[in-house]
């Protein structure tokens, strides 16, 4: 049975200056980083000259990379300005599931963008038939329903092991090994199982 309801994070330092510098520094590069795909999307689905299929997947991929951001950068940033940083056990889930999902899509998607390069220079007459709007789309379907299959079957093996006071966790956001190292039982196997499925 989890008797544990939240996770301590100690974050990435101790030191309240660097924790003021590294805050600033952080927001900057968060708002540069979401400015810069916010740009990207609106500049290609706004532009005819930009149509082509490599257009289209570097726009959902500028969505993803934004989503992947905002699941981690927020919620460090704020730590960054608090004494005792802590998250909920269903908060943390809820962001291992989110930051699981939107890089594995993101993962997805650039190995869909490198077949896109491969068809488009190695068979270029029959690139425009191979790449139809259609089959970008299913390739788009596929890249998002897969994950979702993925992160669902990899997430519960997490959410029901048993975990122990003091849940001190050694990081700055919730990921998959540190949390495994908070749990009570063996997970030998559990880090066999899932280290062929996290980048």
């Amino acid at each position: 049975m989890n008797n544990v309801t939240e996770f301590i994070l100690l974050g990435l330092t101790q030191n309240p200056d660097v924790q003021k510098l590294l805050c600033a520094v952080f927001i900057v590069i968060y708002f540069l980083t979401e400015a810069g795909n916010l740009l990207i999307v609106i500049t290609i689905n706004t532009s005819r000259a930009l149509g082509s299929p490599m257009y289209f997947f570097l726009s959902f991929l500028s969505f993803v990379d934004s989503c992947c951001s905002s699941t981690m950068a927020p919620k460090m940033i704020l730590d960054l300005l608090k004494e005792k940083k802590t998250v909920s056990f269903s908060g943390c889930m809820t962001q291992l599931f989110a930051e699981h999902f939107f890089g594995g899509v993101e993962i997805n998607l650039l190995t869909i963008m490198a077949y896109d390069c491969y068809l488009a220079i190695c068979k270029p007459q029959h690139y425009r038939i191979t790449m139809s709007r259609q089959i970008c789309g299913h390739l788009m379907a596929m890249a998002w329903a897969g994950e979702s299959l993925h992160t669902l079957i990899q997430i519960p093996f997490v959410v029901w092991l048993p975990f122990c006071s003091p849940s001190i966790n050694d990081h700055f956001i919730c990921d998959l090994f540190p949390l495994l190292k908070l749990s009570c039982t063996d997970t030998h196997i559990l880090d066999f199982l899932l280290l062929p499925t996290v980048g």
